[in-house]
């Protein structure tokens, strides 16, 4: 009889034990979880791809995005921005990178306006096709921030 009359009180106490402990497995989850999209989406920058022994990010779609780029560029040796007429932003421009004796370092597609790249030090050549059209600039990394170059490009046919 004692044990009908506690039977409630029971249950809820365990529902509340199990309620607590599944909270608890959603806090550590959250916090131990590596650089998920929800993180990529919190700072608004894109992943980091690696090619070789180049690392780079490219983006700016959308203001979150364009936003943290701009400000990244200081801490990437090489910043590449993409304009159409106008100063419109473009994307899908086909980037190559090659060291100073045509070696290419980097041969990739932006996925927004800005490319952003850490290569070491030396002088390169930047040439990025739009729309059928090839510009080309030469560019000397010395560090972060140091080296940046914008390419603008006519309007597609």
């Amino acid at each position: 009889m004692k044990m009908q009359r506690n039977a409630p009180r029971i249950a809820s106490t365990l529902l509340a034990a199990a309620f607590t402990l599944v909270q608890a497995g959603v806090a550590v989850a959250q916090t131990s979880a590596p650089e998920t999209a929800s993180e990529i989406h919190r700072t608004g920058m894109p992943p980091t791809q690696q090619q070789g022994d180049i690392s780079f990010v490219t983006g700016g779609v959308g203001r979150d995005e364009s936003t943290a780029l701009r400000q990244a560029r200081r801490q990437w040796p090489l910043s590449l921005q993409f304009t159409g007429p106008g100063a419109s932003y473009v994307a899908d421009v086909q980037v190559q990178v090659a060291k100073a004796g045509g070696t290419a370092v980097l041969d990739t597609t932006s996925h927004g306006p800005y490319l952003l790249a850490r290569l070491p030090p030396g002088r390169y050549t930047v040439s990025a096709t739009y729309s059928g059209v090839t510009r080309r600039q030469s560019v000397n990394v010395r560090g972060n921030g140091s080296a940046r170059a914008t390419f603008a490009f006519p309007s597609s046919h």
